[in-house]
């Protein structure tokens, strides 16, 4: 996934992010380190924090805009 360098991009910490999305830093922790998988809300919440689409963040394309 591409959390972190999206994080990383925007200077905004994980501390941070959990906040604005209302959950805990652990989780975004582990969603950046592979440990933990994003359910389909939590995916739906950073795509539109990030205003990329889900299959940017997934890499399953280098379009941040749409999934073609």
């Amino acid at each position: 996934m591409r959390l972190k360098e999206l994080r990383k991009q925007r200077c905004i910490s994980q501390l941070k992010l959990a906040m604005d999305l209302h959950m805990n830093q652990n989780s975004i922790s582990r969603y950046e380190t592979g440990e933990r998988e994003a359910d389909y809300r939590t995916l739906i919440l950073l795509a539109n924090y990030f205003d990329v689409s889900i299959d940017y963040l997934l890499e399953r394309t280098d379009n941040p805009k749409t999934n073609k």
